[in-house]
């Protein structure tokens, strides 16, 4: 086996790569474009050996936004290309590098490699009307196909499935509360191993605290600022998507590492930034909690959540009451590792599961292609 990331394509792009045995390999500063980064990523995998005998039977590729068009895996033709395309409008930032990969993919080893496309959105599809719809007149959303999509849907499907195989209990049995916590963060309501709601909404920027993002706000605030502070609407959703959320708040960084460090020396902002974040994290937890009638158990993934013995702590604080209770031992020793955190006497329990959304891809793929 082998993984590996380009990342800053175009910029001072750079790939480094792992193979099982853990020795890392370097890339270089000259990825100028994907078909670059194709080539890179093909030329290492040739000289690594791993091109050997079978070579590449399929690619699998993520791809964010699948509007209500995508709701499962599906091959990649040129008519998928173009529906995904016709897509970009509803997330600009995201489908448009994921189209570049497939495209650098096919230009480098030809349209006949099968390909397939798992959607991010997708796993959210399941969400009923009551949670997936705005409340503005049903004639603009259908016009517009504004509802609330979701995101982070190959995250919260991964811990799903990885928590129903840890406890050998069935998928369609549980309630769970997932949580992805890092730059990013949304927060997802499962039950019988469907979505049935999520935080995140028509886009990335509704619902939780994060690194840059405001999460939920009043929608009026955009009108407030941009008549006050005599800008555009573009420059007023910059301001909530890029200098925002922990940035924002604390006037200091994105990264939660440097906010506890530096609330740890007595900075108040990042102190509020904090504290803001875990209260907003715990409101959904209480939401989700009266949504599904309980829960058996919460799920804490992503960066902040994998890693932050303290985040974890201060979000589940105050939460005895529904039987949440976090054992400390437990918890300190749960960074990076998969392992539940909750006490014994716990009645809903609180699990830490590293997210691999690669695995969800390579089954989807494998399994898109193999048939029914």
């Amino acid at each position: 086996l082998a993984s590996g990331i380009v990342d800053k394509i175009g910029d001072s792009g750079k790939a480094e790569f792992i193979v099982q045995n853990g020795e890392r390999t370097a890339g270089d500063n000259t990825l100028v474009n994907h078909d670059a980064a194709t080539r890179r990523v093909l030329y290492w995998l040739k000289v690594q050996g791993f091109l050997e005998h079978n070579g590449i039977e399929a690619i699998g590729h993520r791809v964010v936004h699948g509007g209500d068009h995508f709701v499962e895996p599906t091959v990649i033709t040129d008519e998928v290309i173009e529906a995904i395309e016709a897509l970009s409008n509803l997330a600009p930032l995201h489908n448009m590098p994921s189209l570049r990969a497939i495209r650098a993919a096919r230009a480098v080893l030809g349209p006949r490699m099968p390909m397939v496309a798992t959607f991010d959105t997708a796993f959210h599809s399941t969400m009923p009307e009551r949670a997936s719809g705005y409340a503005i007149p049903p004639e603009l959303a259908r016009k517009y196909k504004i509802r609330r999509y979701g995101f982070h849907g190959l995250a919260h499907r991964y811990m799903a499935e990885r928590y129903a195989e840890i406890t050998s209990k069935s998928r369609g049995q549980v309630r769970l509360i997932t949580l992805q916590l890092g730059n990013g963060c949304s927060a997802t309501a499962i039950e019988g191993g469907h979505s049935v709601d999520t935080s995140m909404g028509f886009t990335p920027l509704e619902g939780l605290i994060m690194g840059t993002r405001c999460g939920d706000i009043d929608p009026s605030l955009g009108g407030f600022l941009a008549s006050r502070e005599g800008i555009k609407i573009d420059e007023v959703e910059n301001l909530f998507n890029k200098r925002s959320g922990l940035l924002g708040i604390s006037g200091l960084s994105h990264d939660m590492r440097e906010l506890l460090k530096a609330e740890g020396f007595g900075n108040a902002q990042a102190a509020l930034a904090v504290e803001m974040f875990c209260y907003r994290v715990r409101k959904y937890i209480g939401s989700y909690l009266a949504a599904l009638g309980g829960a058996d158990a919460i799920i804490f993934g992503g960066g902040i959540g994998e890693n932050s013995a303290e985040i974890r702590t201060r979000t589940c604080s105050g939460m005895e009451w529904c039987g949440l209770i976090i054992d400390a031992e437990r918890n300190n020793a749960a960074t990076g590792s998969e392992m539940r955190i909750s006490s014994d006497e716990a009645k809903i329990h609180a699990y830490v599961i590293p997210v691999d959304e690669a695995v969800i891809i390579a089954r989807d793929t494998a399994s898109c292609l193999s048939g029914p």
